[in-house]
């Protein structure tokens, strides 16, 4: 069932607009904050994240505080129309606070503790640390719990894991340990201690991986991993539990970063209200951005997917350059609104900046803002972001819509963590993220909207679900997995999947363990490819997709035998010539696909598109979309809003199928085709078409 959801805040239900700001820089500077005010309302702006590294302009003595430049602050901006998701500012700690417990900062993994200075060089078990944090967020909720300026609560910033590793930290991890396994000789079986004559035999044995230690037993690898997730969840429960005690009924948010990996998101997800999501691609740094454009798309839909659909918020974005980037690139005309209404088009009601105003010194007073060092708004980048907010302007019945998808692909963080640890079979290069990225692409391409989930979520709702490189799979997964095919749905899986369980140790009896019935193959032996080695995989005639020729391999070749499957190609070199390559298994009223090698373009488009045809999946756009152009669809059920994206770095026009279009931007007028400039968007209205099913 399609569904709508609430506004992040109420008092505002429109698209957010805003940035980072940080007028504790500008006390001194009394005239900056009025000229920002103006500034903001010129920019179309109504949100602002602040507080976010104010601690020392807060509390600049233990124990002394220093509210009434923020009172002001707050007032000024809700006078104004702004509201604010205020931060709590544990991301840096003052020095003050360092230099009298000096606990509070991380030890190293090589056990060395770290001076002052960072951000996020704490430790999330230390008691003083939590101590003081409880103490501040008190405060500040008692004092802003129910100002009318606050929206949201901005947890932190960029929870990074910590990954410290002092006395505390260590205790905590052992702790961990003995309520996951009860008993060191689960633990020992569990890491499989017995290699190297690493068998513990007592609890205090037990260290965090260590560069110039243990680090070579991926069990443990995986659950320090783990343990670090969950430290990060307590600590982050800690923080929040004053803000809700005072007012339940703010949304809580912090903000995540792109694909990272130390942490697992799906699993803190849960202990968070909204999502929001810090994304600052390499625009331009290819000759087109369609590339850049697909591995956006799939950090947008992950941030969506987290908590099953509810749109999240792009927290941080770039109106034109970073400073940390390899190459700081401006943002060619029309890229800001593009890249903006992309995040919208897959799920966002927000836009927002890191900054409002560049810093005047320290490490990002060259990091774009809104406002540049002259100070006025007769700038490129100032009129890109008044854009912007004029075009969310129009878009306030997106707010709250659904991306309806039949179609997911499993990025599991934590077979991430083991593919990404394991030794063989391609220590040059196993390339799970960009295995996960070409079989996003094909569906991308194609007009398909997608979830990108983890092997937990519920599979019912999907009509297909894509597993590539599924190397680690927890208890129950392959019976859900077995069960979603009988019951009718598809499944594709590749060569690397099956191969161990949730503490990395490989399932006996044959590859690919619990998926083996599923797939009805029995994988043998992997070959890994150098560089410039290839294989091909040959169609077989008549085979059940239709695809015919064949394609080229290389990296990876898994050698298998058919155990029920139906053999649709096998390989074309080497001394596995003629053995499977690409099968299908048919079980209950279902399917699953195995491909056995990683090819290259253009098989997974074929591929899929044969799969889409055969699942009849409804692409967005009954339309063949011009290369480098995506399409994407939110819908309330009643109306669709097509959002048609150009990253092809030249002009493009789209034929529309015959549905009843209207632009949204450019007036109501029915038309059957788009004109699209380089970096151009066209946000479309039609009947929804989900009324219909």
């Amino acid at each position: 069932m399609v569904k709508k959801y609430q506004p992040i805040s109420s008092k505002i239900p429109k698209m957010l607009h805003g940035a980072d700001y940080n007028p504790e820089q500008w006390l001194d500077y009394p005239e900056v904050f009025e000229e920002d005010l103006r500034l903001m309302k010129l920019a179309n702006c109504n949100v602002m994240s602040v507080g976010i590294f104010s601690w020392v302009s807060l509390e600049p003595e233990e124990g002394k505080f220093t509210f009434d430049w923020m009172d002001h602050v707050l007032d000024k901006l809700v006078e104004s129309g702004i509201y604010v998701f205020l931060a709590t500012p544990s991301g840096a700690r003052p020095a003050w606070m360092s230099q009298k417990y000096p606990e509070v900062l991380i030890t190293r993994s090589n056990r060395v503790r770290n001076l002052h200075g960072e951000r996020h060089n704490h430790c999330y078990s230390s008691p003083v640390y939590r101590e003081k944090v409880r103490i501040m967020n008190t405060k500040l909720a008692e004092r802003y719990g129910n100002h009318p300026a606050v929206i949201g609560w901005h947890i932190s910033n960029e929870y990074n894991g910590g990954y410290c590793n002092c006395h505390y930290c260590q205790e905590n991890f052992r702790e961990w340990l003995k309520e996951r396994y009860g008993s060191l000789d689960r633990l020992n079986h569990a890491w499989w201690t017995k290699f190297w004559s690493h068998t513990l035999t007592d609890w205090s044995q037990v260290e965090s991986p260590a560069p110039h230690g243990e680090n070579s037993v991926h069990g443990m690898n995986l659950d320090w991993k783990r343990f670090i997730t969950d430290l990060t969840m307590d600590f982050i429960e800690n923080e929040v539990a004053p803000l809700r005690k005072v007012n339940p009924d703010i949304p809580v948010t912090t903000n995540y970063m792109e694909t990272f990996e130390p942490l697992n998101y799906y699993k803190m997800s849960s202990i968070l209200d909204v999502i929001s999501w810090d994304s600052y691609p390499l625009w331009h740094s290819e000759k087109d951005d369609s590339n850049i454009a697909v591995w956006t798309a799939l950090n947008h839909d992950m941030m969506r997917s987290f908590k099953g659909g509810k749109p999240f918020m792009l927290m941080e974005s770039t109106p034109s350059q970073t400073n940390w980037q390899d190459v700081s690139k401006l943002k060619k005309p029309g890229m800001h609104l593009l890249s903006s209404l992309q995040a919208v088009a897959h799920g966002s009601d927000t836009i927002q900046y890191f900054q409002w105003r560049k810093s005047r010194g320290s490490s990002e007073k060259f990091h774009g803002a809104v406002v540049d060092h002259v100070g006025t708004e007769h700038t490129r980048v100032f009129c890109d972001v008044a854009k912007v907010g004029e075009t969310l302007g129009e878009l306030t019945e997106v707010v709250g819509t659904s991306v309806e998808t039949e179609v997911a692909i499993i990025f599991d963080t934590e077979n991430r963590w083991a593919i990404n640890d394991s030794q063989g079979p391609r220590n040059m290069g196993v390339h799970y993220e960009q295995t996960v990225l070409r079989h996003y692409k094909a569906f991308w391409t194609l007009g398909i909207p997608m979830d990108v989930i983890d092997m937990d979520f519920d599979f019912s709702k999907y009509k297909v679900i894509v597993a590539p490189m599924l190397y680690m799979v927890r208890p129950g997964v392959g019976e859900r997995i077995e069960k979603f095919v009988e019951n009718g749905g598809t499944f594709v899986a590749t060569y690397w999947s099956g191969i161990v369980n949730e503490n990395d140790l490989t399932f006996l009896g044959g590859f690919p363990g619990p998926l083996r019935k599923t797939l009805g193959i029995w994988s043998e032996e992997i070959d890994g490819l150098y560089d410039w080695e290839k294989n091909s995989v040959v169609m077989s005639k008549d085979n059940a997709l239709g695809l015919k020729g064949s394609y080229e391999a290389h990296d990876l070749c898994d050698l298998i035998h058919t155990e029920g499957a139906e053999v649709l190609a096998t390989y074309g070199s080497d001394f596995y010539a003629g053995r499977p390559a690409i099968t299908v298994n048919k079980l209950g009223n279902g399917k699953a696909y195995y491909v056995a090698s990683r090819n290259k373009e253009p098989f997974y488009y074929d591929f899929f598109s044969k799969i889409v045809k055969e699942d009849n999946l409804r692409p967005v756009l009954d339309t063949n979309l011009p290369d480098g152009v995506s399409v994407q669809l939110r819908t309330d059920g009643t109306n669709d809003y097509v959002f048609l994206l150009n990253f092809s770095a030249k002009e493009q026009t789209v034929l529309l199928d015959d549905k009843q279009y209207t632009n949204i931007i450019k007036g109501n007028a029915e038309i059957n085709s788009v004109n699209l400039a380089i970096n151009g968007v066209a946000i479309l209205k039609r009947p929804s078409k989900l009324t219909h099913h």
